[in-house]
C-alpha cells in the first residue's frame, strides 16, 4: 500500500530535509535519536553515569501561514514546530554525583531563507523563534540545539542523596551551605552566614598586641 511521501516517520531523513517543501505540504514526522548521536549532548553526560546513550523522541509538523507583506498583500509563510521529550544524565554540582534530567522542548519557528531575513525579521512573539531552513535541512542538528539550550543553568538534584567532602569542608575549613555559599567562623570561632575576614576582628588583635608590649596600652 503506497502512502503519501513524508507521512511515516521513517520515509524521511531527517539529516537532508527539505524544510521549506516540509511546512508547504503540512507534512509531520517522528522518530528518536539517541545521546551517542548528540556529540554536544554527549559532552554534557559524565563518565560514571549508570547508562550515557539515552534516547530522545521528536515529532516535527510544518505548517504555512498568512502574512501581511510591504505591498499590502497576504502570502503564506513557512513554518515549523518541533517537540522533544526524554533524559539525560548530568553531573550535579552540589554533590557531584550523575542525576537524570528531563527535558520538554516544544518549540515553533518561522523559517527563512536568508540571514539577512533572519536579521531583520520583526520578533513580536517571545515563544517565536527565526531560523534558516534549507533544502537539505539537519533536524538533528536543530534537536540537539534545543537539548543544549534547555540545559539547566546549574545541574543539580532536588534533594542530593549526599553531599560532597570537597563541598562540606574547602581548603580553608570552611563549609558552604545549600547554596553553594561558604559559611566561616566569628571572632568567637562559630559558624556564620559569610567566610569573609571581619576587619574589626584583625584590628582587635592588634589592639591586643600593643597592649601586651606597652603592659596595659600608651595613650597618644
Amino acid at each position: 500500500m503506497s502512502r503519501h511521501p513524508g507521512k511515516a516517520a521513517g520515509s524521511i531523513d531527517p539529516h537532508e530535509l527539505d524544510i521549506f517543501e516540509f511546512a508547504r505540504s503540512a507534512r509531520q514526522a517522528a522518530g528518536s535519536v539517541r545521546v551517542s548521536q548528540l556529540p554536544r549532548m554527549l559532552n554534557e553526560v559524565p563518565a560514571e553515569a549508570p547508562e550515557r546513550d539515552t534516547a530522545f523522541t521528536w515529532q516535527a509538523e510544518g505548517s504555512t501561514q498568512p502574512e501581511l507583506q510591504d505591498d499590502g498583500s497576504e502570502a503564506q509563510q513557512p513554518y515549523l514546530r518541533l517537540a522533544v521529550h526524554g533524559s539525560a544524565w548530568l553531573e550535579c554540582q552540589r554533590c557531584l554525583t550523575p542525576y537524570e534530567q528531563s527535558f520538554d522542548v516544544d518549540a515553533t519557528y518561522r523559517l527563512v531563507e536568508t540571514d539577512e531575513e533572519a536579521d531583520e525579521y520583526p520578533l513580536d512573539d517571545d515563544d517565536l523563534d527565526v531560523i534558516v531552513g534549507s533544502r537539505q535541512f539537519d533536524l538533528v542538528d536543530l534537536i540537539e540545539e534545543e537539548l543544549l539550550l534547555s540545559l539547566p543553568l546549574v545541574p543539580k538534584h532536588e534533594v542530593c542523596p549526599q553531599v560532597h567532602e570537597s563541598l562540606s569542608s574547602g581548603a580553608a575549613g570552611r563549609a558552604e551551605d545549600d547554596d553553594g555559599e561558604a559559611v566561616g567562623e566569628n571572632e568567637n570561632g562559630e559558624s556564620g552566614e559569610s567566610g569573609k575576614p571581619n576587619p574589626f576582628a584583625a584590628l582587635e588583635a592588634l589592639k591586643r598586641g600593643a597592649d601586651g608590649k606597652d603592659g596595659g596600652g600608651k595613650k597618644h
